[in-house]
């Protein structure tokens, strides 16, 4: 029996545009780590969290990592417990999914020392449980991608991954400032008219559709986002002028990634890709903010172990 397991989450790409808290992807770029342990008293402890740039809770309950082993543990009862060490690679208040990073991490490094693993669908509620406690939400768009890679649809109780064309790629580019979940998430708590409603419905239908029919036509219209970004975009110092500019470089659509600071733009090919983030990345410097960019396709990895020992 395994008591020793090493796993690593990538980074995502929250919302795309038009699926508020039930769409997203991952992408090939910064990732979490996480090594858990098998101890012989039930229940979590956080001993180590390395690689942040500022002070995480140790508290298990107040982790996410923690809290979504707490949540496995609850629902499995275990006669042994975890012990837990993160590593971070994707910055914080960064809208990279970074605290679903290390709650998925944990929960699959967790779920390969146990004596009958569960599926990553039956994982996906405790993933849930502990991105909760960074965002105050209950929400899939991040943990989702990250448990089965690539584009995913996260509904309360279900996964559904979406067919992401070969030739769809994605840019990204994070500014070096934070934007924190709870605060974006804020921004939202006025009412929207029903019409508003129904546009951005039409515009998640046609993103669907496309990545179903591999129509970028139809991904062009569809990443229009009408409900989210509208009220979030004044957070982000220079956000119009670098949404314009990936679509100037031939980008599909561009818009906030989760719930910023970071912008992705999706578009046809390696190489438009790379000309959007290299333009987000200078429109950003115009605006006095220097960056990091990536640029990797939709269909990106999902969470997997990097290691085990007995």
């Amino acid at each position: 029996m395994n008591i020793h397991a090493v796993a690593r989450a990538p980074a995502s790409v929250g919302n795309v545009a038009v699926g508020f808290d039930i769409l997203g992807h991952t992408f090939a770029g910064p990732c979490d780590e996480v090594s858990v342990r098998r101890i012989d008293t039930p229940g979590v402890r956080i001993t180590a969290i390395r690689g942040a740039d500022r002070s995480l809770p140790l508290a298990a309950a107040d982790n996410t990592a923690g809290a979504a082993l707490l949540s496995l543990c609850a629902a499995l009862r275990p006669d042994f417990g975890f012990e837990i060490e993160i590593d971070k690679g994707i910055p914080f208040g960064s809208g990279l999914g970074g605290s679903a990073a290390s709650s998925v991490a944990a929960l699959v490094a967790a779920n390969a020392l146990l004596e009958a693993p569960l599926t990553r669908e039956l994982l996906y509620p405790h993933a849930v449980a502990g991105e909760a406690v960074a965002s105050g939400a209950r929400h899939g768009d991040n943990v989702g991608p990250m448990l089965l890679g690539g584009l995913v649809l996260a509904t309360t109780d279900r996964l559904l991954h979406l067919p992401a064309p070969d030739w769809l790629h994605v840019a990204v580019v994070h500014p070096d400032c934070v934007l924190e979940t709870r605060r974006a998430r804020e921004a939202l708590a006025a009412p929207y008219p029903l019409h508003r409603f129904v546009e951005q419905s039409a515009h998640l239908a046609m993103l669907i559709a496309g990545c179903f029919r591999g129509d970028a036509e139809l991904l062009r219209a569809g990443l229009r986002d009408v409900l989210v970004e509208p009220r979030r975009a004044p957070l982000i110092p220079g956000f119009v002028a670098v949404q314009r500019s990936a679509i100037d470089a031939g980008a599909l659509g561009a818009s906030i990634s989760g719930a910023g600071p970071s912008v992705f733009a999706w578009c046809d090919g390696a190489a438009t890709a790379a000309a959007a983030t290299a333009a987000m990345r200078e429109a950003f410097a115009a605006h006095g903010l220097d960056s990091e960019g990536w640029n990797a396709p939709v269909a990106g990895p999902r969470a997997e172990v990097l290691r085990c020992a007995t």
